[in-house]
């Protein structure tokens, strides 16, 4: 009986310390916990699919996260604190937009470079900004057939003489 919990508590131990590995590799590898770098912000009409911790990407390579999101009660706005890796300089022309990992993957930050000699300073902000897009009211729209009371083809009904005069 004694030999019995001796193996029961080696494999829970081997179980604990490939868990603690496996974790430790994930946290390594997907730099989840690092909020290293300088930081920008960002005013956002929507930012449908976003959190904290969703990556900022330049050229479809992740080169910073979303650090923290706040509402301004008087415009509605949302700003983004972005962080952003040491060694990538972000020209003062660029655009920031939410972009989706295809139809079903999850939305993220994505920044388009400007052509501007001038680099954003840390602290600074990216002022040509485009919200999320509200896909499923587009799509919406689409079935419905759009603004026009449902009808298909954007077209409106022709009227029909009245054959009586």
């Amino acid at each position: 009986m004694r030999g019995n919990n001796t193996v029961e508590t080696i494999m829970g131990a081997i179980v604990v310390a490939v868990a603690a590995a496996f974790l430790y590799f994930a946290y390594t590898t997907t730099s989840s916990g690092s909020y290293g770098g300088y930081e920008l912000t960002a005013k956002m009409p929507r930012v449908d699919g976003l959190a904290t911790g969703t990556d900022v990407r330049l050229s479809g390579i992740k080169i910073g996260a979303i650090r923290d999101m706040t509402l301004d009660p008087s415009t509605y706005l949302v700003t983004l604190h972005l962080s952003i890796r040491d060694d990538i300089k972000i020209p003062v022309d660029s655009s920031l937009m939410v972009t989706s990992s295809g139809l079903l993957g999850g939305s993220y930050l994505s920044i388009t470079p400007g052509g501007d000699d001038k680099m954003l300073p840390p602290g600074g902000a990216i002022t040509n900004v485009q919200g999320a897009v509200d896909l499923m009211g587009l799509v919406g729209r689409f079935i419905g057939g759009g603004n026009n009371g449902g009808q298909s083809g954007g077209q409106p009904k022709p009227s029909v003489p009245d054959a009586h005069p």
